[in-house]
């Protein structure tokens, strides 16, 4: 493609219009190495929390309930790590963006399919970064729906995240190790031409600005999910241990204010039965620490009382080894009826909670009862519970 004509060939487009090292290989390499452990603890964190939460029939019965803090931790570091990466993402891209008034846009039939690569991780990641720093927030201003879209873009940006780095290999070689670490046996790489009057202080600044800033964010929001920071959990959407223990779904917004006075839980199996709140209050009752840990990646710890699951589904003549579905008083919503695994359910940390934190259970908590579980994603640990059965 010809170049083009002089008098286009100004501002970003003109030769050396970007000359500092800010913009230089060596930064982008750097950049790219925080961003894409970043992207991939993320990743790998993300995924098995969805595999916890939406697990494939293969994988359900083999589920493990322990350790009790396991979701909650997966499911924190993801959002650690996926805001983290917002002001990694920005830094990165600012750093490259003089690609964009690179001429000729394209030098042949692969550099044309090397930036569209480009372009797919941009979207995707950018994509992936905005839908889950919304859902932190519970704001959904979008018609698809947020968790089946977010998977298959991570899925996405992934591919393209390997793609990319398979064809830049040369260049994260060539500029991994800065100048004079190179090993004597190696030749070291020869930097593109900078002006000696254009010193490397612009890409320490860029390197430190980022780095505060990556610091600044996971401070003031990862307290959410680490307790040990919560003085500090300044701007996360919750701060767990204020006010009590955080709720995502009220009674009201499920129309669960008014609970029947006579209510029972229906337990269905061969001996089924039902049986009333102070029937089950007569039954041994079990106390158990459990964290409460959701998707948006927020944790509470918090001490529930009830009876063991696996002591209800016994007497119903519910075997061991049998996972159950359970079905909840709300009129609707994507949880009102769950599934769980069998190991959960014979587990004797899993309780049919009555009680929270020695008191009886509020109607935002779930009163008359409501499941809690050990490593179980907080949407699948049911509020006011109606029926109990073997699947």
């Amino acid at each position: 493609m010809p170049a083009p004509p002089a008098a286009l060939r100004r501002g970003p487009f003109r030769p050396g219009a970007f000359r500092s090292p800010a913009h230089g290989p060596r930064t982008a390499v750097v950049l790219g190495r925080w961003l894409g452990a970043a992207l991939l603890l993320c990743f790998a964190t993300g995924l098995i929390s969805h595999l916890l939460q939406d697990p494939p029939g293969w994988l359900a019965p083999h589920l493990p309930p322990r350790p009790v803090n396991g979701y909650r931790t997966t499911q924190g570091l993801h959002v650690i790590a996926g805001l983290a990466a917002v002001p990694l993402a920005g830094a990165k891209l600012w750093t490259v963006y003089p690609r964009l008034f690179e001429w000729p846009p394209a030098r042949g039939v692969l550099h044309l399919l090397e930036r569209l690569s480009i372009a797919l991780l941009v979207a995707a990641v950018l994509l992936e970064l905005f839908t889950g720093l919304l859902n932190t927030l519970q704001w959904y201003p979008w018609p698809f729906p947020f968790r089946q879209t977010h998977y298959w873009t991570a899925w996405t940006a992934v591919g393209a995240l390997l793609v990319h780095l398979a064809v830049k290999a040369p260049v994260i070689a060539a500029h991994w190790r800065r100048a004079g670490a190179v090993p004597p046996s190696v030749p070291p790489p020869v930097p593109p031409p900078v002006p000696p009057s254009v010193p490397p202080s612009g890409r320490r600044a860029v390197l430190a600005a980022t780095a505060a800033a990556v610091g600044a964010v996971t401070l003031t929001t990862a307290g959410q999910s680490v307790p040990w920071l919560r003085a500090l959990d300044l701007f996360a959407p919750r701060r767990p241990g204020t006010g009590g223990l955080p709720v995502n779904r009220t009674a009201a917004q499920a129309g669960t204010t008014a609970v029947p006075a006579d209510w029972r839980l229906a337990v269905d199996g061969p001996a089924g039965y039902l049986i009333g709140l102070g029937g089950l209050r007569g039954l041994p009752q079990t106390t158990a620490d459990l964290p409460i840990a959701c998707v948006e990646g927020w944790s509470a710890d918090a001490r529930w009382t009830g009876v063991r699951l696996s002591d209800l589904l016994r007497r119903a003549g519910i075997p061991a080894g049998s996972a159950v579905r359970i079905t909840s008083l709300e009129a609707e919503g994507p949880y009102r009826v769950t599934e769980m695994p069998a190991p959960y359910a014979d587990d004797p940390l899993t309780l049919l909670a009555l009680d929270l934190d020695g008191r009886p259970l509020t109607p935002d908590h779930g009163f008359p009862a409501r499941i809690v579980a050990p490593n179980r994603p907080g949407v699948l640990q049911t509020k006011w519970v109606a029926r109990i059965e073997a699947v």
